[in-house]
């Protein structure tokens, strides 16, 4: 099967968004008037983000699930997005399978796929999405992470720290009951994109930003782009761990003893999360009550945004703790 063959049976569909979709040296994407478009691109690379084992369909959603969860840091509503794929050769299952996850959850926020490339070389998946945010009497409405302000509350949606914790057990450091690990796996696995609360967001949160590379790791970048610190409440994330309430159920059984600085350890620098940190004013709390509803989307409330610059992480008493926690970074 050849590179356009390839092209046509798994990924060309009708546009229907697109003025001109997959199959020209351009895709043409027409954005509504008083619109802003929000364009975001990440890289899956084989043995970096993913495992050589993966179930194929789990990897086309994780793949675009994670560019969609960048639109909804920013409030964006998905338009479209471009598919680059390095494959080592044409395994006609793997792309049913890749092809299905990935379009399945394309179709399910409305974002279709619009172009991109592919060639041959190591497992290599770059995709690059398109969405757009309203712009009101000339203001856009974008969530930025350089918006958060002294006062603010700080909230985390979802689980954290499952995705690490699953990770583990997949090196061979870690034995947890079988629930506890598929749970975990499939939060790993296939992350929820919370484009719906990102969008519920827009008008009440004041900063915002995907949790990929750990909680405290990407708070930083809001504190440094909003010139604030913040005061983060250790345990009210640590109690985010989905896996921790299924290992506390299992006393007794593998896993079940894991220490509290380790479910600290997951839920503040574990990694992969994909969930939404952002910042709302103490008077909006009602509000974003309302957006987690009708998002069906779970918040907490973990801490606040004050004047002087720096993180402080205290415990469920209040009480001062070390920060001694590396989130992930690529080159380090």
């Amino acid at each position: 099967m050849g590179e356009f063959d390839l092209i046509k049976r798994y990924f060309k569909r009708e546009p229907r968004r697109a003025a001109l979709g997959v199959g020209d040296d351009c895709a043409l994407l027409q954005s509504a008037p008083g619109t802003q478009l929000a364009i975001s691109s990440d890289m899956l690379v084989e043995g970096r983000h993913f495992l050589s084992t993966v179930d194929p369909r789990k990897l086309g959603h994780k793949a675009l699930a994670v560019n969609l969860s960048d639109l909804a840091a920013c409030g964006a509503r998905p338009l479209a997005f471009t598919l680059a794929l390095a494959l080592p050769r044409v395994d006609e299952a793997w792309l049913d399978a890749f092809s299905e996850g990935l379009l399945a959850l394309a179709d399910a926020h409305d974002c279709e796929l619009i172009g991109g490339d592919t060639t041959q070389g190591p497992l290599n998946i770059c995709i690059t999405i398109f969405g757009e945010v309203p712009v009101l009497e000339g203001k856009s409405q974008a969530l930025l992470r350089s918006g958060a302000k002294p006062g603010d509350d700080l909230y985390v949606s979802g689980t954290l720290g499952d995705a690490r914790l699953a990770l583990e057990v997949f090196r061979g450091t870690l034995s947890v009951p079988a629930p506890v690990f598929e749970l975990a796996r499939s939060r790993m696995e296939q992350p929820t994109p919370r484009v719906a609360l990102g969008l519920a967001l827009r008008g009440i949160a004041n900063a915002a930003i995907d949790i990929s590379d750990g909680l405290l790791g990407d708070l930083g970048h809001i504190l440094q782009q909003s010139g604030v610190g913040a005061t983060v409440e250790v345990d009210l994330a640590a109690n985010r761990v989905a896996a921790r309430s299924l290992c506390t159920s299992s006393a007794g059984l593998p896993g079940s003893q894991i220490a509290l600085e380790q479910w600290r350890s997951w839920a503040l620098a574990g990694g992969d999360d994909y969930e939404l940190l952002f910042t709302a004013p103490v008077a909006a709390r009602d509000l974003v009550a309302k957006a987690a509803q009708s998002s069906q989307t779970a918040v907490t409330r973990i801490g606040r945004i004050e004047q002087p610059s720096g993180l402080r992480l205290v415990d469920s008493q209040g009480q001062a703790l070390p920060d001694n926690h590396t989130s992930f970074d690529h080159f380090t």
